[in-house]
């Protein structure tokens, strides 16, 4: 991706130390983030309330929307890299997120039969969309505004990340508590009035970019094409687009199988490439890298059931009176993010000094690491639901428990998760690595849609969640156990001793910490 310092004869302005566009990213980010997780926090309750869909299908549709969104920014990505540059994307994708997410207080008169239904598609199909031009491109801005030797550029992501945690969690917070007590429109009215902030930060703080994230060749987009500017018929085919999305997240086992034959013509091409033509150091470092892809699937399977099965079970089975309060479920969906916050500075410090006493786990370590405790925390609520007795509510401190063992799962595995990429990526894969490693966070919220209908098929009893969260987390524990064991041989494969800069072929953006439950852009480095 396009990245690095371009001096661009502007004088810089500071706040704290930092250019002062870190903090106009950082604001538009915080709005963004609060509209998304603001508008999720309710999704999976809108399906099964207002439009009466089962559990199953309600799971299946949210499956389908979050796997969507978890690849558009693949697409998004190249278009900027290629086209558009970062600031014009971000900006488009603003655009097309703010009408989404205002679409969606568009409720109707609710049920499968009411006409506003198509409205409710269409919302979902801008924010898709939307997200694809936005995510895939504001992180890289904040990389563009150091050169990649200035020590201000990890904590600016460290600030950075503050903003996309902080939004996410007062997003939970307010839309949720909006949603659930007044009314559907209130909750995703409060998402777009988020949106809509964001929007208009990063339009007014455009100066203090200070020409960071531009096209790469603006004599190109202002070239006609078919009597229309380039520029413009990028944006048409974007919006033709949504038209696309939103036929195919009413169809959503297509999604599954386009994902499936998609993923595997690509694993099988990256497998081919790494065995036909590259070194053999190489060849095993690709190997490694598939082996982390793949584990990466189960895990985010399994975490995304935070914003499907594990919120309607925080709604219909947990005793959520908290100082006498009965806190609607969907703000439970804000512990995540408030954890990272928390948990985030206290893990980076323990790998540096487990580092420097050579007793940092390796990647592939912190993989199994993450997997256990990911399994450990459906088995704690499991056994939690089983303490309280059939028939009674599970007391809420399971609930902020499993989210306590997910987050430091969550820890363990995504920081490291594109670094390892970039890191064992030829300079030439690089982006071909980087779009398997989304592809299959794309794949995994999509099973994450059905493993959590599995816990609603029809005639289920509410006993089904825990008895299909018994599995999942035992399978977690003991796949994560099977992948220590194996973290020397793949630590072997990923050849560390030989690893060499000489090509500089790090992402803008890579050390970006990571924000709750977004599989896929968690990104940061490893103290060897």
């Amino acid at each position: 991706m396009a990245s690095g310092f371009m001096p661009t004869g502007k004088e810089e302005s500071s706040f704290l130390g930092h250019p002062t566009g870190l903090f106009v990213l950082f604001f538009a980010e915080m709005w963004e983030r609060f509209s998304y997780y603001g508008m999720r926090a309710l999704l999976i309750f809108y399906l099964v309330q207002h439009w009466m869909y089962s559990d199953e299908q309600a799971s299946v549709i949210y499956g389908a929307y979050t796997a969507l969104v978890y690849i558009t920014p693949v697409i998004g990505g190249y278009l900027a890299d290629r086209y558009l540059g970062q600031r014009k994307a971000v900006l488009f994708g603003a655009v097309i997120l703010t009408c989404g997410h205002f679409l969606m207080a568009f409720e109707g008169e609710g049920g499968q039969g009411s006409a506003a239904i198509n409205i409710f598609w269409l919302a979902l199909s801008f924010i898709i969309v939307g997200s694809g031009f936005l995510k895939a491109n504001i992180s890289v801005i904040v990389g563009q505004l150091y050169s990649r030797t200035d020590v201000r550029r990890d904590p600016a992501y460290t600030i950075f990340y503050m903003g996309i945690n902080l939004g996410a969690a007062l997003g939970a917070i307010v839309a949720g508590y909006l949603g659930q007590t007044y009314g559907w429109s209130y909750g995703f009215g409060a998402a777009g009035f988020g949106m809509l902030l964001g929007l208009v930060v990063f339009m007014w703080g455009k100066p203090c970019l200070l020409g960071r994230g531009e096209a790469p060749d603006p004599a190109r987009l202002a070239a006609p094409v078919a009597g229309i500017r380039f520029e413009w018929l990028l944006y048409i085919l974007s919006l033709v687009s949504i038209g696309v999305v939103w036929w195919l997240i009413q169809h959503q086992a297509l999604v599954g199988s386009l994902l499936g034959v998609a993923g595997a013509i690509l694993v099988f091409y990256v497998l081919y490439t790494a065995v036909a033509k590259l070194p053999a150091q190489d060849r095993d470092r690709i190997f490694a890298a598939m082996f982390l892809i793949f584990g990466s699937i189960l895990f985010w399977a399994l975490f995304e059931q935070a914003g499907s099965s594990l919120n309607l079970y925080t709604h219909r089975q947990t005793d959520r009176t908290i100082l006498g309060i009965d806190v609607p479920a969907s703000v439970f969906q804000s512990i995540n993010a408030i954890y990272i916050v928390i948990l985030g500075p206290i893990f980076a410090v323990m790998w540096t000094v487990l580092g420097k006493r050579g007793l940092e786990p390796s990647t592939p370590a912190k993989f199994g690491l993450g997997l256990i405790q990911l399994g450990a925390g459906f088995l704690v609520l499991v056994w939690g639901a089983a303490a309280a007795g059939p028939g009674s509510l599970t007391p809420v401190v399971f609930i902020f428990l499993i989210y306590l063992l997910h987050t430091t799962g969550e820890l363990c595995l995504s920081p490291v998760g594109l670094s390892a990429m970039n890191r064992l990526a030829p300079a030439h894969m690089a982006s071909l690595i980087m779009g398997t490693w989304f592809f299959a966070s794309a794949t995994g919220n999509f099973s994450a849609g059905l493993i959590a209908a599995a816990t609603g098929a029809e005639g289920a009893g509410p006993e089904r969640v825990t008895e299909v969260y018994n599995v999942v987390g035992w399978f977690g524990v003991a796949v994560g156990v099977g992948v220590v064991v194996i973290s020397p041989l793949i630590k072997k494969l990923m050849h560390l001793d030989t690893l060499r800069d000489d090509v500089d072929h790090t992402m803008a953006g890579e050390q970006e910490i990571g924000e709750p439950a977004a599989a896929g852009v968690h990104t940061g480095g490893e103290t060897r």
